[in-house]
């Protein structure tokens, strides 16, 4: 979806206008929507199913130099925002048997919903295609047993090929769609660390390519678009406060566009975009099989992106 909540899975935002010259154009990707003890499931192989939901609010538009943007209205020219709320759906399964260099395999789906809001809806440069289904997000991944230290695990990781399909809603006369128009290579590298047996470290390292988008905003006036190459991060760090029930700490994410965005083959300057989320967290472990997960982020550092705040909300079950 074009808002990247980060999924994106996301859960993210993004925009595309002719103000912006193209920026705001990646694709929804995970931004803060996984966080603490990410480095494996937390009751080993079987069914996995996981519902998320992300609140933004007062996403303010920022410019290629951090500054608001501003947007035509009847009133003249208003600073934009955005909310958004992000539904995720993912059904996962890992399996207890070995593929490849003693990592077993695993298959991953994710189905978002979003809706959003402009602020001020009566602008003349930005309309919204709102309340649909996003991109379908699927991945197949290797995730390795923990090593074990003499008090417990130290060290967990896993490698996922995720994939964003253009199953989402688009509509190429709309600024913010759901759904992205074009196919997208998200693959991630999630560890968690043990500092101690209370004490965890967690991250999620991507790296996101997208294909062309041969229906770009109709503003543009052009036969296709190619959204930049970036890096995201999610990392998180947690103490157990609460013996097997509860862990708290700080957690957040940041995005890095390290190519320009592309219309008609040609690059584009100043499209790069850019992030940094961080705020309070916990996961508390209802039982071994039930988890509740809530973690806050309030952004600064934007470029061409929005700079809001977050709140994530997700659960997870196991089946026995």
């Amino acid at each position: 979806m074009r808002i990247s909540s980060s999924y994106v899975l996301a859960a993210a935002l993004g925009l595309a206008a002719t103000q912006s010259a193209l920026a705001y154009d990646l694709p929804a990707v995970n931004l803060g929507f996984t966080s603490f003890l990410d480095g494996a499931p937390p009751a080993g192989p079987g069914w996995y199913v996981q519902q998320y939901v992300q609140i933004y609010r007062d996403g303010r538009l920022k410019d290629v130099d951090g500054d608001d943007m501003r947007v035509p209205t009847p009133r003249g020219l208003e600073k934009a925002e955005v909310d958004a709320n992000i539904s995720i759906t993912q059904i996962a399964y890992q399996s207890d048997q070995e593929l490849l260099w003693g990592g077993k395999w695993g298959m991953n789906l994710m189905q978002p919903i979003a809706g959003f809001d402009l602020d001020p809806e009566d602008n003349f440069a930005l309309s919204d295609n709102s309340a649909n289904l996003g991109d379908l997000l699927i991945g197949p991944f290797l995730q390795w047993d923990p090593i074990m230290g003499p008090n417990g695990p130290r060290f967990m990781h896993r490698v996922e090929f995720q994939m964003i399909f253009p199953t989402g809603a688009y509509d190429a006369d709309h600024a913010l769609n759901p759904g992205s128009n074009t196919f997208s290579f998200n693959p991630y590298w999630a560890a968690t660390a043990f500092i101690s047996p209370k004490w965890t470290v967690s991250w999620r390292l991507h790296y996101l390519w997208n294909a062309e988008n041969s229906d770009p905003h109709t503003w543009l006036g052009a036969d296709d678009s190619q959204a930049g190459q970036a890096i995201h991060l999610n990392f998180a760090s947690a103490y157990e406060v609460l013996p097997n029930r509860l862990r708290i700490g700080i957690n957040g994410y940041y995005l890095k566009q390290i190519t320009e965005n592309k219309l008609d083959g040609h690059d584009l300057s100043d499209t790069k975009e850019q992030v940094l989320g961080i705020g309070p967290g916990m996961v508390y472990h209802v039982s071994q099989h039930d988890h509740v997960f809530i973690n806050a982020y309030w952004e600064t550092a934007a470029e061409n992106r929005t700079e809001g705040s977050r709140l994530n909300l997700r659960y997870v079950h196991h089946f026995q």
